[in-house]
């Protein structure tokens, strides 16, 4: 590449920041969505993507559009909304709750664990089928929520795809299920649905990471490879959260991809699963 070439490109770099900025910006200021410290390789993607969806040509004309069309701007927070999980994901994550957490949570009289960033509620049902396996339950109040409303509609209805089941049933199994995992749900005409007592425990809600506080103290925090779409000072910002949230002794679990790490609160927990990413607030 010449140097007039990479000069143009530089500029081209240049103005697709600047639009970015704006159009994250223009979400803020009129709308209270906050994603101007999202990772910005993952934000451009997923930028790219509604601009192309709605047979756009520019950031810009993007940015118009969202200020002046509501549907338009439910589509772009849709596309901004991770949505990857399943069944008891990371089955050994489970198996490692059950030997190094399970005996401190059946300590309390009572147990509260929040969901952060639920998504389609596979994991929250997970942790309802297990902890209902170990007798805890009964006690226990889960709080599931996430930014995105749409996929907490899906959440709060228990139904899912009845071809997920052999996957979920073989993660089921290596996280040390207990019973048939069939017994947990009827087959349906549109798939499979969950008992409803598996439910009867759990809070959906929506909430931001990014722009909302704290609501209740916990025993254990959940969010998964949700913190890896967040630049560092976002991820700094959503961590006093969480240790705002947690109570004494109270457990903190991360994605297999994420860690407490390079933050500002590496030194506020013990490390109690390393690989499996579980931490416990002791200050």
């Amino acid at each position: 590449m010449n140097r007039i070439n990479a000069y143009e490109v530089n500029l081209e770099d240049e103005l697709e920041k600047i639009e970015i900025h704006l159009l994250l910006e223009g979400l803020y200021l009129k709308y209270g969505y906050d994603y101007r410290d999202y990772a910005y390789p993952s934000i451009r993607r997923r930028i790219w993507h509604r601009v192309h969806a709605e047979n756009l040509k520019t950031i810009t004309s993007l940015l118009d559009k969202v200020l002046h069309d509501s549907s338009c701007l439910q589509r772009l927070i849709a596309d901004f909304s991770i949505n990857v999980t399943e069944m008891f994901r990371d089955p050994l994550f489970f198996k490692e709750f059950k030997d190094k957490i399970v005996p401190l949570l059946g300590t309390y009289p009572s147990i509260r664990i929040w969901h952060a960033g639920c998504s389609t509620g596979e994991e929250v049902y997970s942790m309802a089928i297990f902890l209902h396996e170990v007798g805890l339950y009964e006690k226990t109040k889960i709080y599931a929520t996430d930014i995105n409303t749409k996929v907490l509609t899906s959440a709060k209805s228990g139904c899912f795809p009845l071809e997920y089941m052999k996957k979920y049933t073989n993660n089921y199994l290596q996280a040390g299920g207990e019973r048939a995992f069939s017994d947990y749900y009827k087959v349906t005409n549109d798939g499979v649905k969950f008992h409803s007592f598996l439910s009867k425990n759990i809070v959906f809600a929506q909430h931001n990471l990014v722009t909302d506080s704290s609501f209740n103290e916990f025993h254990v925090i959940l969010c998964r490879n949700v913190l890896i779409y967040f630049n560092k000072i976002l991820q700094n910002k959503v961590h006093q959260l969480f240790h705002d949230s947690l109570g004494k002794f109270g457990v903190l679990c991360l994605g297999n991809k994420e860690s407490i790490n390079y933050t500002d609160f590496v030194d506020y927990y013990e490390v109690i699963s390393p690989v499996q990413k579980i931490y416990k607030k002791f200050k």
